[in-house]
């Protein structure tokens, strides 16, 4: 392998080439004559708000640029120019006299009238697909959600916002109860890009490898942010590996930060979860069903509500200097109490994870002059986790994982975690005199995940053994450099857009090693065993050995410890010309190096045709790509896995070490993707609508394996390392995942009265085209189990339909959400895992897991009583909607049913006050 720094000055070499090009293309456009000069300013909205995207136009000619996303504007006008014009959708078109000016700025007024037309309306927001896109683009007004639908996370609000996106609670998955994977198109959560004001976010650094979604990633943890921070959320719902670069392939999803400079907003909401899980569980599960207490949820349980959740928020922002400056700061606390549903004895405390977190962030911008700004962003969070492992009886039963004085009646262990999120970004936008446009930025972030084991014990130690235990953890660290040029060229063509840049990012990927008792075993002395030949294990009456570690989650020991970096150097270009009114083009390319792995390129061409001003087609095709993460190379655990309630100690072992290459594992290499998309959108009086078809492509997919341990030859090479399965992180599969977006919505006056109504669907389908198992047996490498997490990363089909009406102070809302059914395969394929196609066979019967189409239906009601006073009331998940009850105690999260669809919380009422300073 070439050492990092000769790449890196390859890498240069091409992007300073690539850069000359594209500086002798731009000049090689006709300049503007001496006779023209330049008019710039900034152009707000509402709460002095920018405005991106705004047309300037000098009146009378073809002639004009739009704003950037700081509301920024520059042109150049003829001399014997004497009018511009501004014109946004859903703002009044405002005709200024140039009177000899080069500074301009503007104010936009709402065109109340018109100004849904912005966007389509999705399930939860009024704001949904931009019409005029190549490519369909969601907006998600978070604030809005915040308020209003009594959702404390921003995982949560998108679930119910975006169709195509998916994220559920998860229990009894170690990590995934701390942090919710997400998705976007039923994809795996590290094949979305996040940014936040359009730069790289950094990833968690949690690796999923229980039966969650997106099992084997590592996403962005997105509950990390604060939600009232938030403007608006953009989801591209497209492929964009061409233009952002690694983890594009099912879309990017932009987060744009609160701008407002005036006054403090703010509220306080309060919630509970409904704990009767329905007639239909009561009626069937008979006295099989447990929760912590001991006691039957049904019968016995004291308590009504449960997970109650309480959150405050606070935002303030303000004006820096006369030039455009602000400063705006988000602060919110949070709380929330574990939910417990029934369950078997061996999981008595299912239900989702605690969380105690406060979160901060700053949003700010300076302008140094009329041409250069100086911006800032930056925000910390803390959260402090607290979720219930699987059960560990009594010893008296005859479990040996149990220390009889310490609990006699047997223990549920607590996997509490501390997770601390960092990032800043800081840079510099400069539009220079010949009106390209520079950015120059630096972005980084962290992400460090602690794992504290409470209620447990080193059986190994007997008496002697510690209840809580310091396990280690892993941390992600992430450092980008970029620089970015554009320009317009408003005489070619009906306008040209080209931009290129480049950048530098590093990474570090840690695992640290918790106390020694958290993950050793004890001999007959008492003593860590670290000579197996010359010590002995401690052994219970019938001479068993006593395992060791923390029982719920065994620390990781120096064994296990990683400190790993890589770099990645990337350029990009990318132009957009309108080659009429009517016929837009977009193209893109981007190279990339990484320092581990080698060299990419990727391509997008994009497509609008606009018939007329109601109907528009679109489409688009490109090639993508994903760098195996450093945990996916890296990652290393002995943990146990429990079936049937019984423990398996089991290796997850990194892919460059010797256990992996021994089962004839390879390397990892970089997935590949291609995507097509092609759709239309139609808007006429208060209804707008999208569609839009999708086909993705990816191969060597990585995936991580089923256990191995089943035959002599695994048995061999696993004895010796004293475990009873291994897992790997492997290119095992090749998917193809084909969909269908349709936005609908609707709104209209109604004399003093506002009516609206909107449809949002997702349909989607996976499918695995190929299994790259080599000479390993497919059942073992990836079966049915692993297959079916896999294919039901998202519902076959999402549907969102809300209707609202606002009358002067009061408004109403109603949602209702449809799942498709979910079907996956449970605990008895790693029970008795299948060797065969007639051991398949005779499998599927009786491990298959139906969860039965299902839809909840939400209510809220809102009152203003004051100007800067709103109050909230109402339920998510009205009629106490549950997953379909499974009843042979299989599942993969060992609760009556796994967290599919709605989640297995049930009906949670709240109430929201509101407030503006």
């Amino acid at each position: 392998m070439k050492h990092p720094y000769s790449q890196v000055h390859a890498a240069l070499s091409k992007i300073l080439l690539l850069s000359a090009c594209l500086l002798m293309l731009g000049t090689a456009f006709p300049a503007h004559a001496q006779s023209e000069r330049i008019i710039s300013g900034i152009i707000t909205g509402e709460n002095d708000s920018p405005l991106p995207g705004v047309n300037v136009i000098v009146k009378g000619t073809t002639l004009g640029t739009t704003s950037d996303i700081d509301g920024r504007y520059s042109l150049n006008v003829p001399a014997t120019a004497t009018t511009l014009l501004f014109s946004y959708v859903g703002y009044l078109t405002e005709e200024i006299s140039i009177d000899g000016r080069s500074l301009i700025n503007v104010y936009l007024l709402p065109d109340i009238e018109n100004l849904m037309e912005i966007v389509v309306v999705g399930s939860r927001n009024q704001n949904r697909t931009i019409l005029d896109s190549p490519v369909p683009i969601d907006i998600i007004n978070i604030s809005d959600l915040a308020a209003t639908t009594g959702k404390v996370e921003i995982n949560q609000m998108m679930q119910y916002a975006a169709p195509s996106f998916n994220a559920t609670k998860q229990s009894g998955s170690d990590g995934a109860d701390h942090i919710d994977p997400a998705s976007l198109r039923g994809l795996g959560p590290d094949q979305t890009l996040v940014l936040i004001n359009g730069k790289r976010r950094h990833q968690s650094s949690l690796v999923n490898v229980f039966g969650t979604r997106g099992r084997g990633n590592s996403g962005t943890d997105l509950n990390a942010l604060p939600a009232s921070a938030i403007k608006r959320i953009e989801v591209l719902r497209d492929g964009a590996s061409a233009q952002y670069g690694s983890d594009a392939i099912a879309g990017v999803i932009n987060i744009v930060l609160k701008d407002n400079t005036e006054g403090v907003t703010g509220g306080i909401s309060y919630g509970a979860y409904s704990t009767a899980i329905g007639d239909g569980f009561e009626d069937q599960a008979g006295d099989v069903l447990y929760n912590i207490n001991g006691k039957n949820r049904i019968d016995g349980e004291e308590r009504s509500y449960d997970g109650n959740t309480m959150k405050i928020d606070l935002n303030y922002g303000m004006k820096l200097g006369d030039k455009g400056g602000f400063a705006n700061m988000t602060t919110e606390y949070m709380n929330r109490e574990r939910t417990l549903r029934p369950s078997w004895s061996w999981r008595k405390g299912y239900g989702t994870a605690a969380a105690n977190s406060f979160n901060f962030m700053v949003n700010s911008a300076v302008p140094l002059n009329e041409n250069m700004q100086v911006y800032f962003f930056s925000g910390r969070s803390f959260r402090d986790t607290d979720a219930y492992a699987f059960s560990r009886d009594s010893y008296a039963d005859g479990d040996n994982r149990s220390v009889p004085s310490l609990y006699p009646n047997g223990f549920t262990p607590r996997i509490t975690s501390n997770i601390t999120d960092v990032s800043g970004s800081m840079g510099i936008r400069h539009t220079m005199a010949n009106n390209w446009k520079v950015d120059f930025n630096n972005t980084y972030g962290k992400n460090l995940f602690h794992y504290y084991i409470k209620n447990s014990n080193n059986a190994s130690m007997g008496n002697a053994s510690p209840v809580d235990f310091d396990a280690g953890g892993h941390s992600l660290a992430m450092n980008t450099t970029g620089l970015d040029f554009s320009k317009y060229f408003d005489k070619v063509a009906s306008g040209f857009n080209i931009a290129f840049g480049m950048e530098f990012r590093t990474e570090n990927f840690e695992i640290f090693d918790g106390e020694v008792a958290s993950y050793a075993t004890y001999d007959v002395n008492g003593i860590p065993i670290t000579d197996p030949f010359t010590q002995t294990v401690a052994t219970n009456d019938n001479g068993d050995p006593l395992p060791g570690g923390s029982q719920g989650f065994p620390g990781y020991s120096p064994a296990n410890t990683v400190d790993r970096n890589r770099t990645n150097i990337g350029m990009y270009t990318d132009a957009e010309i309108n080659l009429s009114e009517a016929l837009m083009v977009g193209a893109a390319l981007r190279f990339e190096e990484y320092s581990d792995f080698g060299q990419t390129y990727n391509g997008k061409l994009a497509s609008r045709y606009k018939v007329n001003e109601m109907l528009s087609f679109r489409g688009s095709v490109s090639t993508g790509f994903r760098a195996p993460s450093l945990a996916q190379i890296y990652y290393n655990l002995i943990f146990n896995n429990i079936v049937a309630g019984a423990s398996q100690p089991t290796l997850l072992a990194a892919n460059n070490s010797t256990v992996t290459k021994a089962f004839g594992i390879e390397p990892l290499k970089q997935e590949t993707a291609t995507n097509y998309s092609v759709g239309s959108t139609f808007k006429w009086k208060g209804l707008s609508a999208s569609v839009d078809y999708y086909f993705i492509e990816v191969k060597d997919r990585i995936v991580l394996t089923d256990p191995f341990g089943s035959t002599p030859e695994d048995r061999a090479i696993l004895d010796p390392l004293g475990v009873d399965k291994a897992q790997f992180f492997s290119n095992g599969v090749d998917t193809q995942t084909s969909g269908l977006d349709v936005v609908l919505s609707y709104e209209q006056e109604l004399g003093a009265a506002t009516v609206r109504g909107g449809v949002a669907a997702n349909f989607n389908s996976l499918e695995i085209t190929k299994i790259h198992n080599g000479s390993l047996n497919e059942f073992t490498f990836f079966g049915p189990f692993s297959q079916a997490y896999l294919q039901a990363a998202a519902p076959k089909h999402k549907i969102n339909y809300n209707a609202g009406v606002s009358i002067a102070k009061f408004s109403a809302h109603v949602y209702v959400t449809q799942f498709s059914e979910v079907e996956l395969q449970d605990f008895q394929w790693v029970d008795t895992p299948a060797l065969t196609q007639a051991d398949a066979d005779a499998l599927y019967p009786v491990a298959t897991d139906v969860y039965e189409a299902a839809f909840t239906l939400d209510l809220n009601l809102s009152y203003k009583i004051t100007k800067g006073i709103n109050i909230t009331v109402g339920a998510n998940n009205l009629l106490n909607a549950y997953p379909t009850q499974q009843f042979d105690g299989w599942t993969d999260q060992g609760g009556f049913s796994d967290s599919v669809q709605m989640g297995a919380d049930g009906r949670y009422i709240f109430g929201r006050i509101g407030f503006t300073l």
